[in-house]
C-alpha cells in the first residue's frame, strides 16, 4: 500500500505548474549550505558537516552561475556568511524577531481554530536562538527578494557512541513542506525532480522515518514552518547522505561533484523542461 501511495504522490507532483517563460527574467535560487563555522552540525572523525555542506553547495552554485537562466545566491563561503547576509542578520535582527514571533502567534491561532493540524515529524535537534534568527531571517529575505526556490544543503546523521563510530543508516532524503503549508505543492514538485536525478546513483535513506526518500515536514524552519514562506517560494532540504559514509576523501569529493550535477539537472528539469 505504501508503494502504491508513493507512486500516486509522485504522479501528482509531476503535474506541471511552472511554465517556461520565453525571455523572462532568470529563475532566482538561494543556496543555503547548512550550519556554519560556529555550529557545524554533524561530525565524523575530523570531518565536519558544515564543511561538507559548503563544498557541495559551492559546486552547485558554480553550475548555476554558468547558466544565464538562473540568478543564484549563496549564504556563505569559506570565510563565513557573505556580506549581504551577514549585514541582513545584523541590521534586521529586530525585524526578524518580530517576523518570527508574529508567525508563531498566527500559527497557534490556526491550530486553536482547527485550521491547521499538527502532525508527528521526524525528530530534529532543537536549534539555538541565533540559528533560529538566521533561518527565519533567510525566509524573510527569500520572501522580500522573490526567490523562486531555496535549497538547503545538508548531510545526515544519527546518534552514535562517538564521532569516530560508523552508523547503521545510509542513503539520501529530501524534506519538503507538509501538505497544509502554502508552498507545499510547488516545493514537492521540485523535490520530486531532484529526487529522480539523485536516485539514478544513490539509494534513499534506510532510516524507517525517511523511507521512500521524500519526507513531508511541518516543523523545519527551512521549509517555511509557521507559514513563513510565501506560496511562490519553493523550499526543500536535502540530506545527501549520512556523514559517516563519506570518510574517504576521494570518494567524498567525487560525491560532491555527482550530487551537484544531479541537483542541477533536477532544477533544470523542473523549471525548463517542456
Amino acid at each position: 500500500m505504501k508503494k502504491v501511495l508513493f507512486i500516486i504522490f509522485l504522479a501528482v507532483l509531476f503535474i506541471p505548474v511552472f511554465e517556461v517563460r520565453a525571455g523572462a527574467t532568470p529563475v532566482k535560487i538561494l543556496l543555503v549550505p547548512g550550519h556554519d563555522n560556529e555550529i557545524w552540525g554533524a561530525q565524523y572523525g575530523n570531518i565536519k558537516e558544515a564543511n561538507m555542506n559548503l563544498a557541495l553547495a559551492t559546486r552547485l552554485y558554480n553550475l548555476l552561475k554558468k547558466d544565464r537562466r538562473f540568478e543564484v545566491h549563496i549564504t556563505r563561503d569559506d570565510e563565513g556568511y557573505v556580506e549581504e547576509f551577514a549585514d541582513y542578520f545584523s541590521k534586521k535582527r529586530e525585524d526578524i524577531l518580530a517576523f518570527k514571533e508574529n508567525a508563531k502567534k498566527e500559527m497557534q491561532n490556526k491550530i486553536a481554530n482547527g485550521n491547521f493540524i499538527e502532525k508527528e515529524n521526524v525528530f530534529h535537534n532543537t536549534v539555538s536562538e541565533n540559528t533560529s534568527i538566521i533561518l527565519y531571517g533567510l525566509n524573510k529575505w527569500a520572501n522580500e527578494n522573490k526567490m523562486d526556490a531555496v535549497i538547503h544543503v545538508h548531510f545526515n546523521d544519527y546518534p552514535r557512541p562517538t564521532k569516530w563510530t560508523m552508523g547503521k543508516y545510509k542513503g539520501f532524503a529530501i524534506y519538503m513542506p507538509d501538505g497544509q503549508m502554502a508552498n507545499w505543492k510547488e516545493s514537492g514538485q521540485l523535490a520530486a525532480n531532484i529526487f529522480m536525478q539523485l536516485n539514478k546513483k544513490y539509494i534513499t535513506s534506510t532510516y524507517k522515518k525517511e523511507l521512500g526518500g521524500l519526507v513531508p515536514d511541518q516543523k523545519l524552519i527551512a521549509l517555511g514552518s509557521n507559514g513563513t514562506l510565501l506560496p511562490s517560494v519553493r523550499s526543500i532540504l536535502v540530506e545527501y547522505g549520512y556523514i559517516y559514509r563519506f570518510g574517504n576523501s576521494a570518494t567524498r569529493h567525487k560525491a560532491y561533484n555527482e550530487m551537484a550535477n544531479f541537483t542541477f539537472a533536477g532544477l533544470k528539469n523542473y523549471f525548463f523542461k517542456k
